[in-house]
Formats: structure tokens, sequence, C-alpha cells
């Protein structure tokens, strides 16, 4: 029996059931998972919206507020579905998952007892846990030592004395974006975002070389600093320099034209990181931003850097990101 009671309008939303809620929950987890590069592809996160949002209706409906949800409700929503059988095993396994890492997610941001009702949920199945153990996390996507080698051989050769002829300033601006990507774990909406007074050069190692970003903080993440890898702050000099000579107006760091100075657009910033990745023969140009970031944080664990501290410059804050990680250091690879 559902917990709804009859006498209510059909399309009343109890205290404490409301659609907000479950989208506010829905919304900030999607934003943080694609941040820390666990949902790439539009089509996912459709898919993850629709998985949720029909559930979330469904709990509305009942009465049931997103942090009251219980195994048996999940229980009685799969009933709804078909329940679980061979046909349906692989939705209701991505659906409990996906509402589990919600509920955690959200516990996190509340600094409240994560909701385990999908968890006990899947517990009493075993059977559906283990059908579909082959559709665990996959392993992050990142540079083999090669191919980052290569990139950082192709990204620094537009410095000063190393062509014979001098680069257009946005061949420059693209490569200085991507070696942020590489050699500072930032993503790419954050490439976009930052601004001049976000780069710090003094108190490095060379004289007026940037070695530290101030990311700004957002819906998505915290404020944070990370630091910048020698090569990514020599390029990212030249690129400074190339910027006051060239006289582009404005705060932005990597602005979209010169004459304007105007924030990089989302997608003009997506092509000159294809471009630039493509010119070096890396395959998989669609998802190499962030396997870019990813390589940024395996080096650094790689170093012996610390989880927290790799998580700290990342700016993540779900424990499963760092486990990925770390799935990947315990097992032989050489990563640069």
């Amino acid at each position: 029996m559902h917990r709804s009671d009859t006498t209510l309008d059909l399309f009343a939303e109890t205290p404490g059931a409301s659609h907000s809620s479950y989208r506010e929950a829905m919304d900030s987890w999607l934003a943080e998972a694609g941040r820390a590069g666990r949902l790439q592809r539009d089509s996912s996160v459709d898919v993850y919206d629709h998985m949720w949002s029909a559930m979330a209706a469904w709990a509305v409906g009942n009465g049931i507020g997103v942090d009251e949800l219980a195994a048996d409700d999940i229980d009685s929503y799969l009933a709804t579905r078909g329940g679980v059988d061979d046909l349906s095993n692989r939705y209701a396994w991505r659906l409990l998952r996906l509402v589990d890492r919600v509920m955690q997610h959200r516990a996190r941001i509340l600094g409240a007892k994560p909701n385990r009702a999908a968890a006990e949920a899947l517990a009493r199945r075993p059977k559906l846990r283990f059908a579909n153990a082959h559709d665990k996390d996959p392993l992050p996507a990142f540079l083999p030592a090669a191919e980052a080698k290569v990139l950082v051989t192709y990204l620094s050769a537009v410095r000063p004395g190393r062509t014979p002829t001098k680069q257009p300033w946005q061949e420059v601006r693209n490569r200085a974006a991507v070696a942020l990507m590489l050699g500072a774990g930032v993503t790419p909406g954050e490439v976009r975002a930052l601004e001049l007074e976000d780069v710090t050069s003094n108190g490095g190692r060379g004289n007026h070389v940037p070695w530290k970003l101030q990311v700004k903080g957002n819906g998505n993440g915290p404020a944070r600093e990370t630091p910048m890898a020698p090569w990514a702050g020599q390029l990212l000099r030249y690129w400074l320099d190339i910027r006051t000579e060239q006289q582009i107006p404005g705060s932005m760091l990597f602005p979209s034209t010169r004459s304007t100075g105007k924030p990089w657009g989302k997608v003009a910033q997506y092509n000159a990181a294809k471009e630039v990745l493509a010119a070096t023969g890396i395959e998989d140009v669609e998802g190499g931003s962030f396997r870019l970031r990813h390589t940024f944080a395996l080096r650094q664990l790689r170093k012996g850097k610390t989880s927290d501290d790799v998580a700290k410059w990342l700016g993540v804050t779900d424990p499963a990101v760092m486990a990925r990680y770390r799935r990947v250091i315990t097992a032989p690879i050489d990563v640069v």
C-alpha cells in the first residue's frame, strides 16, 4: 500500500514530497558527476535524468519526500515498472546505483547521514547485483606515458626559439589552454572561466613564471588552488606575453577574440582543444579534455601525493572519484 492519503488531490504535493527537492538533488549530482568527468556524453545524462525523473514523479505522487525514500518504496516503484525479472535486471540495477549515488552526494552536501534505501534494496537482490557486475564504473580514461610526452612536446613547441616562425596568437592560446588541463587538472569549463587575476606567478621557482591557479568556486564546487606543471607554467607565461603584446582587452585569461576580449564560447573552445589533440595524433579526441584532467590526477598520485591533496586540487568531493583513480594506480601502468 502506498503512503499517500487517498483523500488528497491527485496532483497535490505533500509536505517534504516536492518535485523541486528531487530536482535539486539530481541537478547537484549531475553537476558534480560532469565536473569529475564521469558523465561526458549528453546521451548518458539524458538516460539518468529520465530514470530519476520517472521515479521522482511516482514518489511525489505517493507523498514520499526525497529524504524519506525507503527500500520498500523502491521495491514498490520497481513493481510498477514490471518488477525485477530477466528483462528489467539491467534497468533496476542502474536505477538503484543511480539513487544510491545521488543520495550519498546529497548527504555530503547537506552534512547529513546518507539515505541507504537503494543500497538496502540492492542488498536484497544478490543475483541482480552480480548479474550486472560487468557494468561497474569504468576506469578513467587517461593518456599513456608515450602520448603524454608527445603532447607536452607539441604544446611547448610554440615557445620562443623552438619554431622558425612566430605562431598566430590563437594557436598559442589554444595550446596554453590545453596545457592547463593536462598540467593543472582544470576542466574545460574552468579554462573558459579563468581570469588574469587567477594566475599566480610570484613566489615560484622561475622569474615571473606562473606556478599556481586560483579556480573560483561555482555551483559545481568550491573555490580552490591547484599547482601547475613547470612546462605548463612556461607556456602560460609565453601566452601572457603574447596577450600583452597583442593588447587584447578584458580580464579573461583566454578570450575568444583579440578585439573584444570577450569570454571563449563552449563550442569554440571544445573545437580548439580537439584540433590540438588531433594534431598530435592522439586517438579518441572526443573525450580528450577529461582524459587530460585524469592524467594530471594520476600523475600526482604516482608521485606520492595524497588522495586528499589531489581531490582538493581537482575540486571534487565524491570519494568514488578518488577510488577510481586508486584502481588505476594499483595496476602496473606508467603514467606521466
